[in-house]
Parts: C-alpha cells; structure tokens; sequence
C-alpha cells in the first residue's frame, strides 16, 4: 500500500491554490523550507511539503518563528530573562512595518509580512501566550485553554493561510479553528513533559476539586492520575474542528496537520492516555501516507 506513493511534489503542484507567489530564491537559504522549524519526519515537514511549492518556504518562516519564541519556554529557565528574550522579539516585530529588524528570521518574515500583506496580531498573539507560560498562569478552566491553544497555533495557522491569498472571516476563524485543535493535541500528547515543567495544560477546574495545581503535578503519585483528566481535554479537541468549514476547502497544510493530529489523538485514546512518562508519535512512513491520501482526495 506504501510502494507506490506519487511524489508529493506533483501533489503541490496539482492542488496549488492561486495567491501571490514568492520566489523560492527571494528568502535567506537558512530560513527556507525545511528549517529547524520543520526537520524532516514532522508533521509540520508534512503538511508543508504537500502545500504548494511557491508557498513552502514562506510557510516554514513563519512557523520558524513560532519556533523561535517558544523555544524561549525550554531554553531559559529564570523567567526575568525569559521575558526579556521575549520581548526582545517583540521589538523585533514592531521595525516590521518599514523598519529595519537585526536578526535573519526577522528580516525573512519581513519579507513573508510584505509579500503576503499578512497582519501583526496574530505574532503579537503568539507572543502573549508565550508570556503567559512563562509566568506560570494556571488555566481557570477548559475556555481559557481553547483561548491557550488558538493563541498559538490558531494564530500561526491565520497567518499560514494568509499566504494563500485573501481570507475572509470565515476562513481565518476555520484556519484558527483547525490551529487550536492541533494545538490541544500536542498538549494532550506532551502532557506528562510539561506536567514535570510545572505547565500541565490541565484547567482548574478540573485540578481544583482535588486540590490540586499544575506545579502539584510536578510531584510523581499526582502527575500519574493525567489520564484521569487528558479525556475531557480530547473531548474538548474533537469539538474544535466542527467550529471550521470542512477540510476540503482549507489549504493544503492545514489539511494535512488536522488528519495527523487526528490520528494521533486516537493512538493516544487507544492507550488509554498513557503519556505521563511517554512521548507517543507517529511514524514518518504513516504521516507521509495520511499527508498523500490527504492531498490527492
């Protein structure tokens, strides 16, 4: 079933959308696709090697610098330097709109800013939410972790999608939509990891009855009851994509990262949400043929 795959290149060439095209020589060589960003296996590799060529490295800085910011959350541990980082991005931002940004990444999605027209609000977004982890917000309940996850990934895929060519409101809220999903996905997935940071993406209203925090979870007997709590968060998930308009009509990486991202949602349903010491993931084999099935629909 897996020794006759077309070449995903025609596939984005067959289901390119029309849109501005950028030219794959116009982007600086250490930005384009693929880039740390979207090392080779990901899902994000996937979902962007089956978009449209043009599109592909535009779409890989802007998900570089998504990267980027949150890499801050791993990298530095003293929160007053993290912010500071952080808002050293920040103020790489705002000499976008005719400025002139020091660091390469910055410059790139200049470049990616301008040619597609493409707002601020969403990186501003992106930023925000990076700052409120850093400060170790506890989520007040399962609304304010919808609002986590469409902050983040919902505003990265706005912007994604803004390279496709204009969007109307119903297509950026279905692109966000889609964004917030893979989002819980990833949290529900890395939920034993960030438990151990003191960021389970557990709400409280669900943590509260037990008397309980994120940062209690850092402790081993309480981390071990996640799977007690991670099937109302998938619960939550599977009702984001029926706030969006059917796949079909998205763009092609958003496409592809929803049907991953289901996938893997149901592995970790079939392991009865055992990922409080595991990291489950897809294989690379697998996700190339949901990305292929996906596209050639």
């Amino acid at each position: 079933m897996t020794d006759s795959l077309p070449d995903p290149e025609l596939a984005g060439k067959n289901r390119a959308t029309s849109g501005p095209r950028a030219s794959v020589t116009s982007r600086p060589a250490s930005w384009r696709f693929p880039n740390p960003a979207t090392p080779l296996g990901s899902s994000t590799y996937y979902s962007l090697r089956f978009s449209p060529p043009s599109l592909r490295d535009d779409l890989a800085i802007l998900a570089a610098w998504r990267h980027q910011v949150r890499a801050i959350l791993v990298e530095v541990s003293d929160p007053g330097v993290a912010r500071l980082k952080l808002l050293w991005w920040c103020e790489e931002l705002d000499k976008l709109p005719g400025g002139q940004p020091s660091h390469p990444l910055s410059q790139a999605v200049q470049a990616v800013v301008s040619q597609h027209q493409l707002p601020l609000q969403p990186f501003l977004q992106m930023a925000g939410q990076v700052e409120e982890e850093i400060l170790r917000r506890p989520l007040p309940d399962s609304a304010a972790l919808i609002r986590a996850c469409d902050a983040d990934l919902g505003a990265l895929f706005e912007l994604m999608a803004g390279c496709h060519g204009p969007s109307d409101p119903d297509r950026i809220a279905s692109a966000r939509a889609i964004g917030a999903f893979c989002a819980l996905v990833y949290r529900i997935r890395d939920s034993g990891w960030l438990a151990r940071q003191g960021r389970a993406p557990i709400p409280m209203d669900l943590l509260g009855p037990h008397d309980l925090t994120p940062n209690a979870l850092r402790q081993g007997p309480h981390r071990a009851r996640l799977p007690e709590w991670l099937p109302e968060l998938a619960r939550q998930a599977q009702a984001l994509p029926a706030r969006s308009s059917p796949l079909g009509a998205l763009p092609p990486f958003a496409r592809v990262r929803a049907r991953i991202l289901a996938s893997l949602l149901r592995e970790i349903e079939a392991l009865s949400y055992q990922v409080v010491d595991q990291r489950l993931s897809l294989t690379p084999l697998r996700k190339l043929w949901i990305a292929w099935r996906t596209t050639w629909r």
